[in-house]
């Protein structure tokens, strides 16, 4: 975990993809999209059906290392509004077990948006941690600090003749763009306008180590 300090609150950013604030005891996760891979299978295309329990079991892992007291999904934890009905036995039953052991709060994403969750919690389209807004994706009008999802954010360089991409965190002024969770999710260069635009100035790349924090300026 490396400290990070964003709009005078001390957050942890870590290798993950996951940002704690231990003033708050608050974990936040973005775009798990569990249940992915039966989604695409059920148009036609197949993919290994493992990637909830990863997911999840990534996520017991940190919750099991960390106790916070609020995990909050940023939105998209079900890549369709039917994902949680089709969960298998393995992946319900841990999930299940992490609602129970802490408070668990699903924000609302744009591929979950009428998501019905049988498995505890609470659901809210957006949420307050003291002065930020939790929610999935950024709003460039809304001036408050603010922690989101949606983007998917990778930093892309080139090394050695070959492209090297990492997930990574996108942060600005007042904007901090989470990676996302998921064990089977794609990405968005960092450096795409769409989020430089929605970031604003002083856009960077923050690829968490577990020691240090990797930083880069985007060029606007």
């Amino acid at each position: 975990m490396v400290p990070f300090s964003f709009c005078s609150t001390d957050l942890l950013l870590l290798p993950e993809g996951a940002v704690y604030c231990p003033g708050l005891g608050a974990l936040m996760l973005a775009d798990l999209h569990l249940e992915k891979a039966s989604s695409f299978a059920a148009r036609g295309q197949m993919l290994p059906p493992y990637d909830s329990i990863e997911t999840l079991r990534r996520a017991a892992l940190l919750v099991d290392r960390i106790r916070p007291r609020t995990v909050y999904c940023l939105g998209d934890s079900f890549h369709d509004c039917g994902g949680a009905d089709r969960l298998e036995s393995i992946a319900r039953s841990l999930l299940l077990q992490l609602t129970a052991a802490t408070e668990w709060v699903w924000i609302i994403g744009n591929h979950d948006q009428e998501i019905s969750v049988p498995f505890g919690g609470t659901i809210a389209a957006e949420r307050m941690l003291d002065d930020i807004v939790l929610r999935h994706a950024a709003d460039p009008a809304d001036g408050r600090p603010e922690i989101s999802g949606h983007y998917h954010p990778k930093f892309q360089v080139r090394v050695r003749g070959r492209r090297v991409s990492r997930p990574c965190f996108v942060a600005g002024r007042s904007k901090l763009i989470l990676p996302s969770f998921g064990a089977l999710t794609g990405g968005m260069d960092a450096a795409d306008p769409v989020i430089l635009r929605t970031v604003g100035i002083g856009a960077r790349a923050l690829v968490a180590m577990p020691e240090r924090l990797l930083d880069f300026p985007l060029a606007a």
